[in-house]
């Protein structure tokens, strides 16, 4: 869930900055990108050193640095940097400037600047925590589009036992991934993906395939899955293997292979991208023994296969069905023609007449046409980002 993101964590000065270690190690465990922000007073229960260290970033607290040569630390390109702003401990004080905009150190600067979702873990005691002005406090931020992570129960720095507790670093991880987890714009939806090429055999040595890497394909089943959806990514011979809690990889080898096993799930999903560049043809009659020149050149037969994108536009109930076409010549309309003989909601054209597109290349030139004649054309760019505009334009399409 957090994997990549940009994660500042505020804090601020009160004893339970010494567990804000713990939860930066446990974003940087999950391949998060961290900075940390501390108030003066939090540097007298963690050292920047301490924080510094277990995030590889510098740490920020003063709004200039260097006292030879200060340079402003800027708390708006802090605040613009963050996808998520964490802020533990949130003490009694910073919860009351955080609601009356009072802006007397850099961590409320950087709050009062950010645009991304702010989440705060309030820490004091427990008298403190159960004051009118501090529920006040709590119920206004919410108001303002804050994520509390409620106190826990436990023993407090007086020796009292109650609630005020700061949440325990794992339990503030579990609470912002699980949040992050509950807004995903394909949470619950189960998305079919076809990748990479088909392999037929000609005896137990040799076969047919093509130039497919898989590549686009498995893009799209990880740009999928970190949107939430449920992925079942029915993958031909190819050397990739995107890892994601989300994708569930069926590898195949052969037309046929790859034809039972999308049929196999196809009425459970919502959405089907048949990326796979699947073979038209396959042998006829394979040969049960490795080939041999002494025999001479053999005669192969080719018959059809079976057509899975066919199969699942005349058989589509409320799927939304996306195609692939590669082509040479004429592309658009080729392409056009697919899309209405295949029953497809959406169609995405490569040509490989296009520099840096298609197959085994890190990089794809795509043009976009829906059902409802839209058309939408895009510059070169990586697959990650190919991918990324596909599955854009697939949920404008179904919101429309």
């Amino acid at each position: 869930m957090v994997s990549g993101k940009n994660i500042l964590i505020g804090i601020a000065g009160g004893i339970a900055a010494y567990k804000t270690a713990h939860l930066v190690r446990e974003f940087i465990k999950a391949g998060a990108n961290v900075k940390c922000i501390q108030t003066p007073a939090s540097k007298e229960f963690i050292t920047p050193l301490t924080l510094s260290t277990l995030s590889k970033n510098e740490v920020f607290s003063e709004f200039t640095s260097d006292e030879e040569n200060p340079r402003w630390n800027d708390h708006v390109s802090l605040g613009l940097w963050a996808d998520l702003f964490i802020i533990a401990p949130a003490t009694a004080n910073t919860l009351g400037k955080m609601c009356q905009g009072i802006c007397d150190n850099l961590l409320m600067a950087t709050y009062l600047s950010a645009k991304c979702p702010v989440y705060f873990a309030p820490a004091m005691d427990l008298d403190m925590y159960q004051h009118p002005s501090t529920k006040e406090n709590l119920n206004k931020l919410k108001e303002f589009g804050n994520i509390i992570i409620p106190a826990e129960s436990g023993e407090l720095a007086s020796g009292l036992v109650g609630e005020g507790r700061m949440a325990e670093p794992e339990n503030i991880y579990k609470f912002i991934c699980k949040d992050l987890a509950s807004k995903l714009p394909l949470k619950n939806i189960k998305v079919l993906v076809t990748a990479g090429p088909t392999y037929e055999s000609i005896d137990p040595v040799r076969f047919i395939g093509n130039r497919s890497s898989g590549k686009m394909g498995c893009e799209l089943a990880l740009n999928l899955a970190n949107r939430g959806a449920e992925v079942m990514l029915v993958l031909g011979p190819s050397a990739q293997n995107p890892t994601h809690n989300n994708i569930i990889i069926t590898r195949v080898e052969s037309a046929e292979d790859m034809y039972q096993e999308s049929v196999k799930r196809y009425d459970d999903c919502d959405i089907v991208i048949a990326a796979a560049a699947v073979a038209d043809y396959t042998p006829a009659n394979k040969f049960s023994e490795k080939l041999k020149k002494e025999q001479g050149t053999p005669q192969i037969e080719f018959q059809e296969t079976k057509d899975i994108l066919g199969f699942m536009g005349k058989t589509k109930k409320s799927q939304f069905l996306v195609g692939f076409a590669l082509e040479t010549n004429d592309e658009i309309d080729n392409a056009k023609s697919k899309l209405k003989r295949k029953n497809l909601d959406l169609i995405v054209l490569n040509s490989l007449n296009d520099k840096g597109a298609g197959f085994q290349y890190d990089t794809n030139k795509i043009t976009i046409l829906t059902k409802h004649n839209k058309m939408f054309s895009f510059e070169l760019k990586s697959k990650q980002e190919v991918a990324q505009d596909i599955v854009n334009t697939i949920l404008s399409e179904i919101d429309a």
